[in-house]
């Protein structure tokens, strides 16, 4: 049986929304838990199914906020679904582009096709996880327009799509092998399922194609005329999506979201006008006043340069994703630090600059460093009361210690 299916109907259903209105289960540990809904009621399974959808609510409101609470979830449909935020604005850009009838390929439970719905348009959602389609027909039951049907994506085609009245598709391809097989990631685009040229082949019949994908993809595997968005949370980075020219206002290329606090900022390097082309090389220079560390996004989506330029600053090291400045800049793209010293990268050196600043507690931070964190501090035998950063990296080509002060969003 699904852990899903006895939430569907009663007892399951009633008890899970009465746990969900007294909000004990916050103050339980898993085990208390599970006992307590187990001297509730009789069988097991619907025990279990209780339980472990109120602790996979609870985890889901790191994605979802307070609307996963409403919603019901699997293990692999949590790992895998897409940010409330994010989904917003997946939903955006179909709205925008005048979609009407959304096909959402590979649903999983349902949060981008939730998200779709919200926003107005009708969504037909497909899986061939009977678990998963549980919790995606549950969660999209509150919208009539909406249908969820049980398919192998792997063998629809134009003739598929324009039966059902698409005029929009969204594609998630499984890059896990899901929790029979360890919930592994599937790195080559070519095994996904399905495949992302069978994906990408989809947009000959129906051309507003949004793909959600890993976000290390070789850029050689973007059809240069899309445009490809890598999107960070909170300093995660969390996807890249492919849009075809008819959801990409944009115009093809490359562009790193960042989001803070539910605010969304783009960096668009103008001057990449090809999705797949390479990134431009930004500028070398020795190290200065400030440090910054670009975020996730802006490194994978090869905006690094088109930075670096708005905040007049350069790379200490070719390949190395730091740059340096003498001006500190306020900026949502990148993290910033003060500079204080830097030396071989050398316990002995580390140790004396830390101990003249009486520090006691650092933050490590590497690129370009073959250094093990923990092992570094726990050699260092810090006594103090100061806090510092040391980042560990190579300037011109030698490995150096940084040491160095974060600056906080306020202090920029």
């Amino acid at each position: 049986m699904s852990s899903i299916t006895p939430l569907l109907s009663s007892p399951g259903r009633e008890l899970l929304a009465q746990w969900e209105r007294g909000g004990a289960f916050r103050s339980l540990s898993p085990m208390d838990l599970a006992l307590a809904i187990r001297s509730q009621v009789v069988d097991p399974e619907v025990a279990s199914a209780v339980a472990s959808q109120l602790q996979l609510r609870t985890q889901a409101e790191k994605k979802f906020g307070s609307l996963a609470r409403t919603l019901l979830w699997t293990r692999d449909g949590y790992e895998q679904a897409t940010r409330w935020v994010v989904a917003r604005l997946h939903a955006q850009r179909f709205l925008d582009s005048g979609a009407h009838h959304i096909g959402d390929l590979g649903c999983g439970i349902g949060a981008d096709s939730f998200a779709f719905a919200r926003a107005g348009m009708r969504v037909t959602s497909f899986d061939i996880n009977d678990e998963a389609l549980a919790a995606a027909g549950a969660n999209l039951s509150a919208f009539p327009s909406c249908r969820v049907e049980k398919r192998d994506v792997t063998t629809l085609h134009g003739e598929d799509f324009h039966a059902y009245g698409f005029d929009a598709l969204f594609a998630d391809p499984a890059r896990r092998t899901g929790k029979q097989g360890g919930s592994k990631r599937i790195t080559s685009p070519e095994d996904w399922s399905p495949s992302l040229d069978h994906v990408l082949a989809w947009g000959d019949s129906i051309p507003r194609l949004g793909v959600k994908v890993a976000p290390g993809i070789p850029y050689d595997l973007i059809p240069e005329h899309f445009h490809a968005q890598w999107t960070s949370v909170d300093g995660d980075l969390l996807e890249a999506a492919l849009w075809a020219p008819e959801l990409a206002p944009e115009g093809a290329g490359r562009s790193a979201s960042v989001i803070t606090a539910d605010q969304v900022h783009t960096l668009i390097d103008p001057q990449t006008q090809a999705a797949n082309s390479q990134p431009r090389q930004a500028e070398c220079g020795p190290l200065d006043s400030y440090i910054f560390e670009p975020d996730s996004a802006v490194i994978r989506s090869g905006t690094i340069a088109c930075l670096a330029e708005q905040m007049g600053a350069h790379l200490v090291s070719e390949s190395i994703a730091y740059l340096s400045g003498p001006t500190l800049h306020q900026t949502p793209f990148a993290s910033a630090f003060e500079v204080i010293d830097h030396v071989n990268l050398r316990v002995k050196n580390i140790q004396q600059v830390l101990r003249a600043l009486n520090v006691g507690r650092v933050e490590i931070k590497k690129r370009g460093a073959d250094i093990q964190p923990d092992a570094l501090r726990k050699s260092l035998k810090l006594k103090g009361d100061a806090e510092a950063v040391i980042i560990a990296t190579r300037i011109g080509g030698a490995h150096r210690a940084i040491i160095a002060r974060r600056i906080s969003d306020g202090e920029a």
